[in-house]
């Protein structure tokens, strides 16, 4: 396979033609002319997935750069979306100008034909582009093109602000006491616009350009950052967006597209930020203005059960699909814009610099503690990613607005290249930056390196591989394999302000003896990038210098052989059959290509989900979780490092044992979750004869621990937790009731736990309550910090 090589190497900072240098260029330097760095490894046997394009996106992109990246997706988004009324080509840019009703100067014979809106999509059909459209869910849309505005200063009275240039009397909505106008009619610049609105809409493009499934618009993002519409969109919404609000509106506009358009993908909930993933748009404005304790028991979460916001909110969408059989949320779509001080500018101060280069571990790093009012763990995209898999699995994930700032800056250039390393590496679905930087920014170079680094279409591979950094803050790694020629592509980006030579180890489909082409854009010419002589290869790799703040990209020629997969698993036995578990074992597998990593258990058919996985070279393992007195047939498929899949065993039928009476129930109830802890509650209730004495047992699923209980002496070892009788309750009698519970402790998602026992002997759990695993900012009021402000396009 060939392999590229791509890396970024961090110092100081136009448009992309990739300088082809006679007989390769001038030699890139020696090893010994800079200090060492950290080793790099690359292994393209391990760590396989599929990367989607679609994470190369950007709002509001421009066609010549659209066109050179090839660009896979493109966003219409933003403030001025939420009004937008596209049988007049007119908006209102709410908090951004004014509260103003503006306009496009298009032809008003023909629209909605020849709006803005269409003119947008024309140009992502030019580009081979899809479309994400933002459709409205506030509930109103701009009613006229005309002057009109949300706070007339002659109507409401003097305001801090006015838009002085161009209509003096239109205010911002603060009064001079600081305080905000009320009372404000929403009729004089909007009117109501529910679902029909939007299936309108809908219907009106695919009557112009084809349905989702015959190249028409492929997205529809479900407005934009609702939590804000209470600031942002103050003249129509001054209340917060609550939960319920917020599932109403969601079904109701879901389902509009979907009525018009089966094929169309939606994205929601297309909130502002990390507060977006605990609090509705009701308790942050609710404990913006009260403070305090608010933020620790905002009066709209506890309306709902205590649930954080965006587990509720993915639980609710997959109860309409339950309901109605039909998915209406496709994507779980939120925005992201860092809270460390000056990142998220133009800010290239040294101290900014090396901040913004460090902060885009917060997308993924347990390690990173934000430094900003989070402070703590952010882990976007894994967070995301346990949301949907613990409460609406399937979904995809997006982030349909993000910027790291500086985009002018090699600074910003370094860090964007990052960043979508990490949403590769990730298995994001989706992302489109928020907004386009000028075809000659440094930032459009960044962009350059995965879409089009040689001019002529050289691009990141689209299957991720393992990459590794002894010291990621210094230099980090990305990889992945392009499916047609094969090659591997490899990204590093050098977030310091030196030259550092480092190793860089490549297992697996390289040819030894060849050599790399190499690519390179950074701070001595950000005007090009450039085509560097070739880089010799040795036995498992080369060693090289990454110049400060640069982008190096190699490819790597590929190796021959064909890669084989391993061979079907021996017919498995079942051993141990009992109601709800059973163990099965099989014969081991013959590697191909490469070593056999896994066996995965699947029930009925390989289509779905394994049930069970074991490591190899173990080839045991036990189904849990069946139902009692069933039949059910288990195949087993073998993986090897690659992630390559053998055919399936042959396989065997099971039925499960009859359920034996249970002696006990279990309910288990989270009472609070802070992110990294956790306040439970366990009620035992005695099925069978009277107890003299009890032990309960169960077993954590995470990586919970017990810091401390009550009621009973706690003991933990692994997962395994029992609890004994405190003496005073000893005496349990048939029919009666106890609970015990525990503070607890975790660092990844807080499911509840499973397998519970009352005295050897199992129990059923019919209330057992799945614990909230998103982690409330600690020690701060959040929604008192600064939201990012964005300038929307007018």
């Amino acid at each position: 396979m060939a392999v590229v090589l791509l890396v970024a190497a961090a110092g100081l900072a136009g448009p992309h033609q990739a300088s082809a240098l006679p007989g390769g260029g001038a030699r890139p330097a020696a090893p010994s002319a800079a200090p060492e760095g950290p080793a790099l490894s690359v292994d393209t046997t391990t760590g396989r997935k599929a990367i989607d394009p679609h994470i190369y996106g950007i709002n509001f992109a421009d066609e010549a750069l659209a066109k050179e990246l090839r660009l896979p997706v493109r966003r219409w988004g933003g403030n001025a979306t939420t009004r937008y009324n596209y049988k007049l080509d007119a908006y209102n840019a709410g908090a951004d100008w004014y509260f103003e009703n503006l306009y496009y100067e298009n032809g008003t014979a023909d629209l909605p034909n020849g709006s803005e809106a269409d003119k947008f999509v024309e140009q992502n059909r030019r580009t081979g582009t899809d479309t994400v459209l933002t459709v409205p869910m506030s509930g109103w849309t701009t009613a006229a093109r005309n002057a009109a505005c949300g706070f007339s200063i002659a109507t409401y009275g003097p305001q801090k602000a006015n838009d002085a240039q161009w209509r003096p009397d239109c205010g911002n909505c603060v009064k001079t006491d600081g305080t905000n106008v009320t009372g404000n009619d929403p009729a004089e610049t909007s009117v109501p616009a529910g679902p029909e609105f939007t299936k309108g809409w809908v219907e009106y493009l695919n009557r112009t350009y084809g349905t989702a499934d015959d190249g028409g618009v492929r997205f529809y993002n479900l407005d934009n950052e609702p939590d804000l519409w209470s600031s942002t969109h103050r003249d129509v919404h001054p209340e917060g967006t609550g939960y319920d609000e917020m599932r109403d509106s969601t079904y109701a506009t879901a389902a509009a597209v979907k009525d018009a358009d089966p094929g169309a993908k939606t994205l929601g909930p297309v909130g502002w930020g990390f507060n977006s993933l605990v609090y509705s748009g009701l308790d942050q404005k609710t404990c913006n203005e009260k403070g305090g304790d608010c933020w620790s028991d905002p009066p709209d979460r506890a309306a709902h059960g205590g649930q954080l916001f965006a587990p509720w909110y993915l639980q609710q969408m997959k109860a309409y699909e339950q309901t109605h059989d039909r998915r209406i949320l496709d994507y779980f779509d939120e925005h992201i814009y860092p809270q460390q001080t000056g990142v998220f500018s133009g800010n290239v101060d040294p101290q900014t610099q090396a901040l913004r280069l460090r902060s885009t571990r917060q997308l993924w790093d347990p390690t990173y503690v934000d430094e900003s009012w989070i402070n703590q763990p952010v882990q976007f995209i894994p967070r995301m990613r346990s949301l949907v898999e613990e409460n609406y699995p399937g979904t995809k994930l997006a982030i349909t607005e993000y910027n790291w700032g500086a985009l002018d800056h090699i600074n910003g250039a370094l860090a964007q290249a990052d960043v979508l390393g990490i949403f590769g590496r990730e298995g994001l679905d989706l992302a489109t930056l928020w907004d386009p930087p000028a075809s000659t920014e440094p930032g459009a170079f960044a962009f350059r390196m995965f879409r089009n680094y040689d001019g002529e279409g050289g691009s990141f591979g689209d299957t991720a591989v393992h990459a590794a950094s002894a010291d990621q803050d210094k230099l980090a790694v990305y990889a992945a394999q392009r499916s047609g020629d094969k090659a591997l592509t490899v990204m590093v980006v050098n977030k310091t302000t030196g030259d550092l030579t480092a190793p860089v180890s490549v297992t697996g489909g390289t040819a030894p003896g060849g050599a790399a082409q190499v690519y390179r854009y950074g701070q001595d010419d950000v005007t090009a990038i450039k085509h560097l002589a070739d880089q010799p290869l040795t036995d498992g790799g080369f060693t090289t210098t990454f110049p400060a703040y640069s982008i190096t990209e190699y490819v790597l020629p590929a190796g021959s052989s064909e890669a084989k997969p391993p061979t079907a698993p021996g017919a498995p036995a079942a051993t141990a059959v009992g109601a709800d578990r059973a163990t099965l074992t099989w014969g081991a597998s013959t590697a191909g290509s490469s070593p056999v990593a896994s066996y995965q258990v699947y029930s009925d058919d390989t289509a779905g989900a394994p049930v069970a996985t074991v490591d190899a070279p173990a080839t045991s393992a036990t189904v849990m979780g069946l139902s009692p007195a069933t039949a059910y047939t288990f195949r087993v498929v073998a993986k090897d490092t690659a992630g390559r899949s053998s055919p399936p065993s042959t396989p065997v039928e099971v039925t499960t044992a009859a359920a034996p009476a249970a002696t006990c129930t279990v309910g288990y109830a989270v009472g609070n979750d802070w992110g990294t802890g956790f306040t439970a509650t366990i009620t035992l209730t005695n099925k069978g004869p009277t107890l003299g004495g009890w032990r309960l047992g169960f077993s954590f699923t995470g990586d919970q621990k017990v810091a401390s209980g009550w009621n009973g002496i706690w003991r933990q070892n692994a997962t395994a937790v029992t609890v004994d009788d405190a003496g005073w309750n000893a005496t349990l009698a048939t029919g009666a009731s106890t609970t015990v519970g525990f503070n607890g402790a975790y660092t990844g998602g807080n499911r509840a736990p499973r397998d519970f026992t009352l005295n050897g002997k199992p129990c059923t759990a019919p209330g057992t309550v799945a614990a909230a695993h998103i982690a409330a900012p600690v020690g701060h009021a959040p929604g008192t910090a600064a939201v990012p402000y964005r300038m929307r396009r007018r």
